[in-house]
């Protein structure tokens, strides 16, 4: 029950967030409107940005699909990688780490600052994807696919889905990130659209004086 309450709660936050900034967003920046897909793609792209529908979400911007039994693999959205943008190095716990559900477990540097991310489920490490740790641009390029981060065992696979973003909200969740981004940020809606309605590579490093840390661990829920 304390679960569900906590899942209402969030998404109240979400509805009521969305009402009040939606028209102060366009308000601000004209540009900031929904982003053409590529075509064919439409269903995987918000915003621009590519949601693929395979995988499941937490709040804050992780995400997860199972392999296997007890096995699931996790990453970041391409909404979080395009924020962290250009990433010099990636600490990830390591093989026998018991991790839980929201907590803190992932630590991304660049020009000498550190942003963190938190898990997307509740179980032991068994593994860390060696290539984007010698190669932090993976995440950017293909978070997907080579950019995963870690396999882990969850034990009671009833935590791969506790607290995540239900499928059926997942489009309204990530419009409104897209929108409270754009709303804060709105030179960013033109530089999202830079690439044919695609993000582009380094998000905030188009943006002069952008706080990278503070909007970073704002969406990422690390602040």
């Amino acid at each position: 029950m304390t679960v569900i309450l906590v899942l209402v709660t969030f998404l109240t936050f979400i509805v009521l967030d969305y009402f009040l900034n939606r028209k102060k967003a366009f308000a601000i920046s004209p540009v900031a409107k929904p982003i053409a897909a590529a075509p064919g793609f439409a269903a995987d792209y918000i915003g621009g940005f590519h949601t693929p529908q395979h995988v499941s979400y937490h709040p804050g911007h992780t995400w997860l699909v199972q392999e296997r039994k007890n096995v699931v693999r996790i990453g970041a959205d391409e909404f979080a990688a395009a924020l962290a943008g250009r990433i010099e190095k990636i600490e990830m716990p390591k093989p026998g780490q018991w991790v839980r559900q929201g907590q803190k477990i992932l630590s991304l540097y660049r020009n000498g600052e550190r942003t963190e991310m938190v898990s997307p489920t509740e179980g032991e490490v068994m593994a860390m994807n060696p290539e984007v740790a010698g190669n932090p641009a993976l995440l950017r390029s293909d978070p997907y696919g080579k950019g995963w981060l870690l396999t882990i065992n969850v034990p009671d696979e009833e935590n791969t889905t506790r607290n995540l973003i239900p499928k059926s909200l997942v489009h309204d969740w990530m419009r409104l990130a897209v929108d409270r981004l754009y709303s804060h940020q709105p030179m960013l809606a033109g530089a999202a659209a830079a690439d044919g309605g695609r993000p582009a590579e380094d998000l905030l490093a188009e943006v002069p004086g952008s706080n990278w840390k503070q909007t970073t661990a704002e969406f990422f829920l690390t602040a």
